[in-house]
């Protein structure tokens, strides 16, 4: 497993959870917290034995967006790692999902602050639980700048676009609650259990086949800009293969026998 000074990897049997380890910065986006990013999504698409990714923060908070501080002085913490967004200039907005999107399902575990880049990665994971006094927004036009990591193309695709447009243009906080309400999070919890329920709900992908959960994962990205008879075309071709595996054959017989299917990716 990899991780950097401001990112660790740790696994949860077949979960991988990653955590952005910055708390004194509220979490704040670094370059070491970027390529531990990026490296902790291709860990995941490259080992069979991990069937979800849970994406958290320590010290409390989840992301408080980009480093302003640093920004504004010419400079960001981990200027060793400069060395690898030379070999990939689109490193960093992979890190964000914005240019990459795992193959296995991603669960955000949001405990505070969640807010401009940090909510702008939220967009990229698919399930988002959130403690009750976690706060969200993008508050980038506050600051004369644009939310680039994808919000501005993401957010109407995912909430009513007038409370995209609003939460764009206002740049002001939104509650868990207010989240909820909107659709941009789907479980409220109790403060400080937003992990642990986060891994509750990867436990249950786990325990599914792994083959079917990423194909419907894949299926649903790939036909949310499609017409219905375009997409639903397109389903076939993602769905059909998935009945010929082992792992569906598995699937059947552990229900007609009653017992826990064994799934192995064949």
């Amino acid at each position: 497993m990899g991780g950097t000074e401001h990112l660790t990897v740790q696994r949860e049997g077949a979960t991988l959870v990653l955590t952005l380890n910055r708390p004194d910065a509220k979490n704040a986006l670094s370059l070491p917290m970027l390529v531990g990013l990026h490296d902790g999504w291709i860990e995941a698409d490259e080992d069979d034995e991990i069937r979800s990714i849970v994406l958290t923060g320590a010290g409390g908070a989840f992301c408080a967006g980009m480093d302003l501080k640093a920004l504004a002085g010419g400079g960001m913490a981990g200027q060793h790692y400069r060395d690898r967004l030379k070999a990939d200039p689109d490193l960093h907005w992979k890190a964000m999902l914005r240019h990459h999107r795992p193959r296995k399902p991603v669960i955000a575990a949001v405990e505070g602050h969640c807010v401009a880049g940090g909510t702008e990665i939220l967009q990229g994971t698919d399930i988002r639980v959130a403690g009750e006094s976690a706060t969200f927004g993008l508050f980038e036009v506050r600051r004369g700048l644009f939310p680039i990591g994808g919000s501005t193309v993401r957010l109407q695709r995912q909430i009513p676009r007038t409370h995209a447009l609003e939460m764009l243009l206002t740049g002001r906080p939104y509650s868990a609650a207010e989240a909820a309400g909107i659709g941009l999070i789907g479980h409220v919890v109790p403060d400080g259990t937003a992990l642990a329920r986060a891994l509750e709900i990867a436990e249950l992908i786990n325990a599914c086949g792994p083959l079917a959960v990423e194909a419907v994962k894949a299926s649903v990205y790939e036909t949310a800009e499609m017409t219905e008879t375009d997409g639903l075309a397109a389903e076939l071709t993602c769905g059909w293969p998935v009945f010929d595996t082992a792992d569906a054959k598995e699937g059947a017989r552990a229900f007609a026998e009653k017992r826990p299917p064994v799934y192995k990716r064949a």
